[in-house]
């Protein structure tokens, strides 16, 4: 056990940070080790039978040690460590956005990825911690500079806009925006202007609809009746409907062998066949804990950079999570969206980590030392 009266600086560490959001992380990822033993049989079966081995269970396993060690080192650093690291991380990943472009593979007609060889990297991914932090740098300022700060942010985000449409990645991008929104909600920008946001959000997903095929395809698979909509969502609710409340029990779901990435997008849909409502309510609960408890610990920080840094990644980790689950179960259209924490993939993993090592740093409750007061020195001999 460690003693509050254990000065080192681990000790330290421990009573300062938020144990609870930290727990509720832990358990996260552990259901998702559990998921992935679960799922990928399913995602390594051949098509004719329903065989397949745990390679992504073994892959995942040495994801979730990474990124344990990740987020841990990350929330012992100091305020001034995370700007810098954040800004260091966000122009990094706009170099992978940008690199992508000219020497990332093709895949489903999208280039995203930059194979490393023993990983697969989606920069993409690094770019949404990276902006959080670099966006409540520039939006705590006290005063202006030459650029108002409101519109040095937007030049913040129109960059990545346009790297992530070329890609193209709508869900990010739209994930990205709701970030940037959220942040200038939370810098206390007028409703009107959250308004004219909002519509401008509308009007770009509109004629994303008209001039990207795969977006017009995914609305109109979403607006169809379920019986006629995607083969995605169509089998993802038949898991759901399968599994009931209580599951069919830990590998004996059928219908997610012909769930398409029942490992990565769809993993909720795999929860629900083999554990049922149970264990996607404790999902839910465990994200909405983990969300209002950095969310709390933000808004009662003094420093307004600790505000808006950690309201903006708790917001990003609940966004992810909530696209990602109402796709599962046909409340919104196909993202190819993460779970965070719980979904196969190295990138994905590890960017959510860093996210929640950032938060779990910004959010800690460091002891606030006064300086003493000016005293004049008394000099020997001057009494009267």
């Amino acid at each position: 056990m460690i003693s509050r009266s254990d000065q080192r600086f681990l000790a330290d560490w421990w009573w300062e940070i938020d144990r609870v959001a930290l727990l509720a992380m832990m358990a996260l990822i552990a259901i998702g080790l559990v998921l992935a033993f679960a799922a990928s049989p399913a995602a390594t079966a051949h098509s004719s039978t329903q065989t397949g081995n745990f390679h992504y269970a073994a892959k995942q396993i040495a994801f979730a040690l990474v990124a344990i060690a990740i987020t841990l080192g990350a929330s012992l650093l100091s305020l001034r460590a995370i700007t810098i690291g954040g800004t260091i991380i966000f122009g990094l990943a706009l170099l992978g956005c940008v690199l992508v472009l000219f020497a990332g593979p093709e895949v489903l007609g999208a280039r995203r990825w930059i194979d490393l060889g023993f990983i697969t990297l989606q920069p993409s991914e690094l770019l949404k911690p990276g902006f959080a932090i670099v966006c409540a740098a520039i939006l705590s300022q006290k005063q202006n500079g030459p650029i108002a700060k409101e519109l040095l942010s937007f030049i913040l985000v129109a960059i990545p806009f346009l790297l992530l449409v070329a890609e193209p990645d709508i869900g990010q991008t739209g994930l990205l925006l709701a970030l940037w929104g959220a942040m200038l909600f939370f810098d206390g920008v007028s409703l009107v202007w959250i308004g004219m946001i909002t519509s401008a959000g509308a009007a770009l997903g509109g004629l994303a609809y008209v001039l990207v095929p795969h977006v017009h395809h995914r609305v109109e698979q979403f607006l169809a009746p379920v019986k006629k909509g995607g083969a995605q969502t169509g089998l993802s609710l038949k898991a759901f409907e399968h599994g009931g409340l209580a599951g069919v029990g830990p590998g004996a779901g059928s219908i997610k062998y012909h769930i398409p990435y029942a490992h990565s997008d769809f993993i909720f849909a795999v929860a629900g066949e083999e554990f049922g409502l149970m264990l996607c309510s404790l999902i839910a609960v465990l994200f909405g804990l983990l969300s209002v408890r950095l969310l709390l610990r933000a808004s009662t920080a003094r420093d307004r950079f600790v505000q808006l840094a950690g309201a903006g990644l708790a917001m990003l980790v609940a966004l992810q999570a909530f696209i990602n689950m109402g796709v599962a179960v046909h409340l919104l259209p196909a993202k190819g969206m993460t779970l965070p924490f719980i979904s196969y993939g190295g990138s994905s993993l590890f960017a959510v980590a860093l996210t929640m090592g950032f938060a779990l740093s910004i959010t800690r409750q460091r002891p606030q030392t006064a300086p003493l007061p000016r005293t004049r020195p008394v000099l020997r001999g001057a009494q009267a």
